[in-house]
């Protein structure tokens, strides 16, 4: 593949619009990625045909993450505040979902993800620091860096959608290195907090097929399960991953020996 047939495959750009709530579904486990800015009027899911009608949830999970100012979402007539890096799972039924901004002028910046769902879970909303904490890497490997898991096994109830963030330290660079493969779930990166003209180099591909995509800041990369996935940034940057799958457990991923890199 040539540079623009990757993007075009793999990356999720045209994200973080004022004003719009953007949507894209992917074929990869039939995930969707999106973002909701609300700047005036509420944002709101609608009913798609793609996904058989009906409220967005009627057979859908999802996760949301805050990466703005303060704003809420109201799930049915349930209302959860949500201040920046709180994270939010709406669980399957049909249920109105609807984005506002405490103050328009200064909008909340939400980012959501959505997976099929066989059951129906509670909402619950989690915020930055009710997250499970792992504390990653050193400096002299550039790869220091803390990983948040707000909706996961042990804190968030769900089908299979597993999400959270992470934080790279000022002077690392890699988000995770050596690279990882992990065949019994998708994972979908979205890098923030990037300079305009920083960028994160995501590495995808096959160990011996190696592709790099230049990512540029609010912009997402789909990795499929037989993809292996790591990345360097141009400085210190922040991302939300999230995963769908057979396999709910974050350590369950097979390592690839730099070696095999080519």
């Amino acid at each position: 593949m040539r540079n623009e047939d990757l993007r075009e495959s793999f990356v999720v750009g045209e994200l973080m619009q004022d004003g719009v709530l953007a949507m894209t579904l992917s074929d990869i486990d039939r995930g969707i990625i999106g973002s909701a800015v609300p700047t005036g009027e509420i944002l709101a899911f609608g009913s798609f045909e793609e996904l058989g009608g009906g409220a967005f949830t009627s057979r859908r999970e999802v996760g949301v993450i805050n990466i703005g100012a303060p704003g809420s979402i109201t799930v049915g007539d349930e209302s959860f505040a949500m201040n920046r890096l709180d994270s939010l799972y709406i669980g399957r039924g049909d249920h109105s979902v609807s984005f506002k901004s405490d103050d328009p002028a200064d909008p909340a910046r939400f980012y959501f993800v959505s997976y099929p769902a066989h059951a129906s879970y509670p909402h619950k909303r989690v915020t930055q620091a009710e997250a499970h904490r792992i504390d990653l890497g050193e400096g002299k490997t550039c790869n220091e860096r803390t990983i948040f898991q707000s909706l996961r096994p042990g804190i968030v109830e769900s089908c299979q959608l597993v999400m959270g963030f992470t934080c790279i330290a000022e002077g690392s660079v890699w988000n995770t290195f050596p690279p990882h493969t992990h065949d019994r779930r998708s994972e979908f990166y979205f890098y923030f907090d990037l300079d305009d003209d920083a960028r994160v180099f995501h590495f995808m591909g096959k160990p011996d097929e190696l592709k790099a995509l230049a990512m540029s800041n609010e912009e997402a990369a789909l990795s499929p399960s037989w993809s292996m996935h790591c990345g360097v940034g141009s400085g210190a940057y922040s991302f939300i991953w999230s995963m769908g799958g057979e396999n709910q457990e974050f350590d369950d991923m097979d390592h690839v020996k730099q070696a095999a890199l080519a």
